[in-house]
C-alpha cells in the first residue's frame, strides 16, 4: 500500500532505552536490516543534536544503498523568538540531506507555556515557520505531535491547532503522539477519529508502551484511520519502550490482510529481530510476539496432542510466515505425543517404537523429579533422548576423575581455583590441569586441555552463558543446585543442564554435556 507509511524510529527513539549504546557503524547495519524487512522509512537520528547523528547521516550518503526505505533525519521546530532560516538545528536538518524531516512539536498547551515557556500562538508559528522554510528547501516533512493525546484531553481545541498549522504549512503526516505511554486503545480510536474528521490532515501513530497497550494503540488508531505508524523493532525505547514495530506489521498485514511488505520480507522477521538484537547487545526477549523463541513452543501434554493432529489448533499462524518455527518443550507436563513430536523435531522417530517412548517418558519425568528442566535446555534433552534410543552420541571419553581447588594466600589476595581432570581418550590416558577465576572456569580450561589433545576441534566451541538456580532455597546451602550453560560454535549455540546439591558438581555434567553435543553436531566422530 503506497499510501501507508511503516516508519521505523529504533535508531533514535529506541536508542534512548536504558543500556542500549549504538555507534555509527551500529546504526548503519540497522538500518540495513531495516531495509531488509521493508519499511518505508528509517530514522536516522537527530543531526546536530550529537556529533554521533550528524556523522551518521554524513556516512550514509556513501555507505547506505537503501532499497526500500527512505531515511529521514529528525528534529524540533525553531526556537521560540527566532526564525526558521536562522535556527542552526533547523540548518542541521537541511545539512543532513535527506529527502524526509520529521520534526517533533509541542502539541500539549501546559508543555507549551511550561517547557517551551512561550505562548500558545508563538508555538503555531514555530510549527507553521519550521515546516514551511524546509517544504521550500524541497523536504518532504512529517511532524511528530508531542505528547499530543494528553494535549487533547487538556485542550481539544488547541491540539487540533497544532495539527492543522503543520498541515496547513505543508506537512505530509501529522503523528500523533502518546509520548507518556498512558491512553488505553479506546481513548486513541476516539481521539484520532474525532481529529481525523475535524481536520482532514494524514494522520500517523506513535506509541509507547506505558500501559502495555502500545500495539494496541496503534491498531486502534490505523482502525481510526491513520495511514502512518511508527514503531521499534523489539519495542525497545525508553522507559518501558515503543510500540514493537514488527508486532504492529504482522497485525497489519496477517490479520488485517494489509498489503505492506513482500510476504518473503516479513518471513525474514525472525532472524531480523534477533540480528538487531546482537547489534544493540540487548538480550533476546523469549515471549517477543511472532519473533521470540518462545512464540510457538508448546509445552502441556494436552497441546502437544492437538499439534500432533493438526498444528493449526494451538497456533494463530503459520509460524514460517514470519520466520519462526515451532517448538515442543520437554517438561514433567509432558505426554507421550510431546516426546514424539519433540523427537522428529530433532530427527529421532518414536512413532514406531513404543517401547522407546514409553522409556524416555518416564525417564524424563525421573529427572524433572530430581530438578531437571528440559524445556529450557532443548540439547539436554536430545542427548538423552539419543542415549536412551540407539546409543548414537559418540562416546569422546570416558572421565577417570576430576578435582578443584581453590586458594586463597592474603587477606587482599584474589581467590585463584585449580581444576585438574584424568580420562581416557583416544586410546589414551589424559591429565591436564587448569586455573581460572573461579572453579567452574578452571575446569573448562581443564577439560579442554584434556579433549584438545585428542579432538582439536574443541577450540572453536565457547561457554557464552552460565546459569544458576537453586531450587529448595529452604535448605540454604544445603539445597539442590540447577545449572544451565549455553555454549555456542560461533554460528549458533545450545544449552544444556545438570542437578546436584554441589554447584560445581551440576556444573561438571552441564559443562560436559555442552561439549559433547557440540562435538556431536559437528559430526565429529569418537576417536
Amino acid at each position: 500500500m503506497s499510501t501507508f507509511d511503516v516508519y521505523d524510529t529504533t535508531m533514535r527513539d529506541g536508542a534512548q532505552q536504558e543500556g542500549i549504546n549504538l555507534s555509527v557503524a551500529d546504526k548503519l547495519t540497522i538500518a540495513r536490516h531495516l531495509d531488509d524487512l521493508g519499511v518505508t522509512h528509517v530514522e536516522g537520528g537527530w543531526p546536530g543534536a550529537n556529533p554521533n547523528d550528524t556523522e551518521f547521516f554524513a556516512r550514509a550518503r556513501s555507505e547506505l544503498d537503501l532499497r526500500n526505505a527512505t531515511l529521514a533525519a529528525f528534529g524540533s521546530t525553531r526556537k521560540a523568538g527566532t526564525t526558521a532560516a536562522s535556527d542552526p538545528q533547523v540548518q542541521a536538518l537541511l545539512d543532513a540531506q535527506t529527502s524526509v524531516v520529521t520534526l517533533v512539536a509541542k502539541s500539549h498547551v501546559g508543555h507549551v507555556e511550561r517547557a517551551l515557556r512561550t505562548t500558545r500562538e508563538e508555538n503555531l508559528a514555530m510549527i507553521a515557520d519550521t515546516v514551511a522554510h524546509l517544504r521550500e528547501h524541497g523536504r518532504t516533512v512529517m511532524v511528530d505531535a508531542e505528547h499530543f493525546f494528553d494535549g487533547y484531553l487538556l485542550d481539544r481545541d488547541y491540539a487540533m491547532d497544532c495539527v492543522a498549522a503543520a498541515q496547513d504549512a505543508g506537512a505530509e503526516v501529522v503523528a500523533l503522539c502518546d509520548t507518556n505511554g498512558g491512553m488505553l486503545p479506546g481513548q486513541v480510536h476516539e481521539a484520532v477519529a474525532d481529529v481525523l474528521a475535524a481536520t482532514g490532515a494524514r494522520l500517523g501513530i506513535h506509541c509507547h508502551n506505558d500501559t502495555g497497550c502500545a500495539v494496541a494503540n496503534s491498531m486502534a488508531a490505523v482502525d481510526a484511520g491513520a495511514t502512518h505508524v511508527q514503531g521499534t523493532i523489539n519495542g525497545y525505547g525508553e522507559r518501558t519502550g515503543n510500540a514493537d514495530l514488527i508486532t504492529v506489521l504482522a497485525n497489519l498485514q496477517l490479520k488485517r490482510g494489509m498489503d505492506l511488505v513482500e510476504p518473503y520480507r516479513l518471513q525474514d522477521a525472525t532472524r531480523i529481530a534477533h540480528a538487531v538484537s546482537e547489534v544493540t547487545n540487548y538480550p533476546p526477549f523469549s515471549r517477543q510476539p511472532y519473533v521470540g523463541a518462545g512464540a510457538f513452543a508448546h509445552k502441556a501434554g494436552l497441546h502437544a496432542s492437538a499439534i500432533k493432529v493438526d498444528p493449526d489448533l494451538y497456533q494463530h499462524i503459520e509460524p514460517k510466515d514470519v520466520g519462526n518455527d515451532m517448538r515442543m518443550l520437554v517438561s514433567d507436563m509432558a505426554g507421550r505425543a510431546t516426546v514424539e513430536l519433540k523427537g522428529r523435531e530433532i530427527g529421532v522417530d518414536l512413532s514406531e517404537d513404543e517401547p522407546a517412548l514409553r522409556r524416555v517418558l518416564a525417564r524424563v519425568k525421573e529427572l524433572e523429579q530430581r530438578g531437571y528442566t528440559f524445556d529450557a535446555a532443548d540439547a539436554g534433552f536430545e542427548l538423552l533422548l539419543r542415549r536412551e534410543v540407539g546409543g548414537s552420541v559418540p562416546d569422546y571419553a570416558q572421565v577417570e576423575s576430576w578435582r578443584v581447588m581453590t586458594d586463597v594466600r592474603g587477606s587482599d589476595a584474589a581467590a585463584l581455583s585449580e581444576a585438574t581432570v584424568k580420562m581416557h581418550a583416544g586410546g589414551q590416558r589424559v591429565v591436564a590441569t587448569g586455573e581460572g577465576n573461579g572453579p567452574v572456569n578452571a575446569l573448562d580450561h581443564a577439560l579442554r586441555q584434556a579433549l584438545g589433545v585428542v579432538y582439536p576441534e574443541i577450540e572453536q566451541l565457547e561457554l557464552v552463558d552460565y546459569r544458576v538456580r537453586i531450587l529448595d532455597a529452604a535448605h540454604g546451602t544445603d539445597a539442590v543446585t540447577r545449572v544451565l550453560i549455553e555454549t555456542s560454535d560461533g554460528t549458533t549455540s545450545w544449552t544444556t543442564i545438570g542437578v546436584a546439591a554441589n554447584i560445581v558438581e551440576a556444573s561438571w555434567e552441564a559443562l560436559l554435556d555442552g561439549i559433547v553435543y557440540g562435538l556431536s553436531r559437528a559430526g565429529i566422530p569418537a576417536r
